[in-house]
């Protein structure tokens, strides 16, 4: 009796530690690539896997510091992060290899949502007599990085207006040095794309201001026409000291991309508990506020997974 009895704890034990490592192997654990720990993205990111980890069973989701769009990409295409926060002009690059990623074409990349708008703000000194972007002809404009984002907007903006590069005395210059260039008088303008306001310009606009250059209407729909990542957005008045009127701009967009391998119901429910928790988000980052499911279908040019897809069409957004 004290034999059977031993032999059927132990199986019952056995079953507890089988059942249990069972629930331990089935948990994920995921990686959501984002950017440095002093911009936007690592702090956002952090608030969106927070949302993940309470609100999807089985799930543990960590958000990883990195050099942001470029590196986040490569990292989703050879598996080593599962998710990502990137621009989708970069991101519509590294699919097509062009551009930044001329050559190199990442094929594992695939769209969940596009998140909130990150503006291509175009700020020139108050003494330049610039007053559009087709006055930029002669004038010292910074451009950003070399081989940034930024450069490839202001590239492509003016490329609207029928100027390249070999047009104006361009200079690549972070978004600090721009505006103190524009402040001792060695700059004449810059491209800044970030958020509203930007924390540079916001410094300028006080301490020598600032006149915004606007994008456009017909102009802003021609570049929208060539390049899908675009979107037409507009900067509020009082947005910069001395800037007291509404400026029409272009914006591109802060993304959320997935590992196209990745399995489509995960990120049905990844998507989904995102979608349904903007409130919470919003409290986790400002930025959040500037979230929505009817936006996050707009300025997509890489294909959605079908768990994305299956999300949208769920709640009646046609998107394929």
């Amino acid at each position: 009796m004290r034999k059977v009895l031993k032999s059927s704890l132990l199986i019952i034990t056995a079953a507890l530690l089988l059942g249990s490592c069972s629930k331990t192997e089935s948990k994920k654990d995921f990686i959501l690539a984002t950017g440095g720990t002093s911009g936007t993205y690592y702090p956002f990111g952090g608030a969106i896997a927070n949302i993940w980890n309470t609100k999807v069973e089985n799930l543990s989701v960590t958000a990883q510091a990195t050099g942001a769009s470029a590196e986040n990409l490569r990292l989703i295409n050879k598996g080593e992060a599962e998710y990502a926060i990137v621009q989708n002009d970069v991101m519509d690059y590294a699919y097509n290899g062009t551009d930044l990623f001329a050559g190199e074409k990442l094929a594992n990349i695939m769209t969940i949502a596009t998140l909130y708008p990150e503006v291509v703000q175009i700020a020139v000194s108050k003494n330049s007599g610039i007053k559009s972007i087709a006055d930029f002809k002669g004038k010292r404009i910074s451009v950003g990085d070399a081989g940034s984002g930024v450069e490839f907007n202001a590239k492509q903006i003016l490329e609207g207006y029928g100027l390249t590069f070999d047009d104006i005395k361009k200079s690549n210059l972070s978004f600090k040095e721009s505006a103190e260039g524009i402040q001792n008088g060695t700059l004449d303008g810059c491209f800044v794309t970030a958020g509203v306001p930007n924390s540079a310009l916001q410094e300028l606009a006080f301490s020598a201001g600032l006149v915004l250059i606007p994008v456009e209407d017909k102009i802003a729909d021609k570049i929208c026409a060539k390049y899908a990542y675009y979107t037409k957005t507009t900067i509020p008045a009082k947005t910069y000291k001395g800037t007291d009127e509404d400026t029409p701009a272009l914006a591109i967009k802060a993304t959320l991309a997935v590992n196209s391998k990745l399995d489509e119901e995960i990120v049905y429910e990844m998507t989904k508990a995102l979608f349904s928790n903007l409130e919470e988000l919003s409290r986790g980052h400002a930025k959040g506020k500037e979230v929505s499911v009817e936006s996050a279908i707009n300025g997509v040019s890489v294909p959605f997974h079908p768990g994305a897809i299956k999300y949208y069409n769920e709640i009646g957004l046609s998107v394929n």
